[in-house]
């Protein structure tokens, strides 16, 4: 399949706009997963199996701590043929309370020489609603999804393993007054999670005009606990089959002041949240080789890729000194190969995740960058991932 994306890539989907090309990339990953068996079949081509990987986090026990981003799988359509290519947990949405439509096309646009991307999507999705109901039914026989043909159920790997975990991304909904943010957050968190392995609140993306207001501590503090007690309160009408704690994260900027990262990491501690997402996008255009006249025709939105990655390393350094062990600190932005992996982790990252990366990378590419992380962990000693959490600087083999 590799072979094949090559190809594939290189004749037509770079030909086409970038979300047109997201959009035929990800129905052929969903495609290849949907046959009979084709979950199980990318699972033994492409999931690495290492066991020095494994990572036990957020109550999960992961094969690998390698995470695909919220951005990718915005409606719940594909989680399991994702991690069937490697990733050890799938981040669905950003998924909002009410179904919106984003802003207008265009809204993605590559920097190839950056090996990045700008979008200003706006949260585009059919609604929480929508996503808990294909989340619900990965277990089920194959039934006809609301908004498409009969699906295949989440296939249990041969090796014994669990199906892929899923994490669930909300947001607020453009149309919702900020004043209205809280019950809108709170609707959306009622409905996943009875279906989400973990919940990250998103106040951190710049295409939703306001939400980044929500980052103020002001803002965050009842926000946060209206959510906690909303899948504590869902997780307690489950019944006997919903016990279990959904563990809840929030993601945030890399436009952070230092002082706002502080006074956050202090928050999620005094809350009790499970972690923290470091970092969304950016609206900065930092050092990029682009021809300024095609990032200027981009327009606004947000950035990432490796352009990120000098800052989204400094907000997790200040995370990780702020609240120490408190907090599982899942690092994003600029991630691309194992020595940008490990470098997180070494700053004190427990999970990573990507997808400028992945876009780029194509299908072989979370296989690649696990076996080159678990050479580096042999090549320093080590017997698994998480000994190397917080070391500062990365031993090389």
């Amino acid at each position: 399949m590799g072979a094949v994306y090559g190809v594939v890539y290189r004749v037509l989907l770079r030909r086409l706009p970038a979300e047109m090309a997201h959009a035929a990339g990800f129905w052929l990953i969903r495609v290849a997963g949907a046959v009979p068996g084709g979950v199980w079949l990318l699972r033994r081509w492409f999931t690495p199996r290492d066991p020095v990987l494994r990572v036990h986090a957020l109550g999960l026990d992961l094969p690998g701590p390698l995470g695909l981003a919220a951005g990718f799988d915005k409606d719940a359509r594909g989680a399991d043929a994702l991690g069937a290519l490697g990733f050890a947990f799938v981040e669905v949405g950003t998924v909002t309370a009410r179904a919106q439509p984003g802003n207008p096309r265009p809204r993605m646009f590559r920097l190839p020489d950056d090996r990045a991307l700008i979008n200003r999507m706006g949260f585009n999705n059919a609604g929480a609603a929508v996503a808990a109901q294909r989340l619900r039914r990965r277990h089920a026989p194959a039934l006809r999804d609301a908004a498409g043909p009969p699906r295949m159920p989440a296939l249990r790997p041969r090796d014994g393993s669990p199906p892929v975990a899923v994490g669930v991304n909300i947001g607020k909904t453009k149309a919702v007054p900020a004043d209205e943010a809280i019950t809108d957050y709170v609707a959306s968190a009622r409905l996943v999670a009875g279906v989400a392995d973990y919940v990250v609140v998103n106040v951190s993306s710049p295409n939703t005009p306001g939400l980044r207001d929500l980052q103020a501590v002001s803002s965050l503090r009842p926000l946060l606990a209206a959510v906690r007690e909303a899948l504590d309160d869902a997780a307690a009408r489950g019944g006997p089959q919903k016990t279990r704690r959904v563990p809840l994260l929030v993601k945030i900027a890399p436009d952070l002041a230092d002082g706002d990262v502080d006074a956050i990491a202090d928050l999620a501690v005094e809350l009790g949240l499970d972690g923290i997402i470091a970092t969304n996008t950016t609206i900065a255009r930092p050092g990029l080789a682009s021809d300024p006249a095609v990032v200027a025709a981009a327009g606004a939105g947000g950035l990432s890729g490796p352009p990120l990655r000098a800052r989204a390393l400094e907000v997790l350094h200040r995370l990780h000194a702020r609240a120490g062990d408190e907090l599982v600190l899942i690092a994003a932005g600029g991630i691309e190969t194992a020595d940008d992996a490990w470098e997180r982790i070494a700053a004190g990252a427990t999970l990573v995740q990507a997808y400028t990366g992945f876009i780029y990378g194509g299908p072989r590419w979370p296989r690649r960058l696990q076996d080159d992380l678990a050479r580096r962990v042999r090549g320093a000693g080590m017997t698994s991932i998480s000994e190397a959490r917080g070391t500062e600087i990365a031993p090389r083999p």
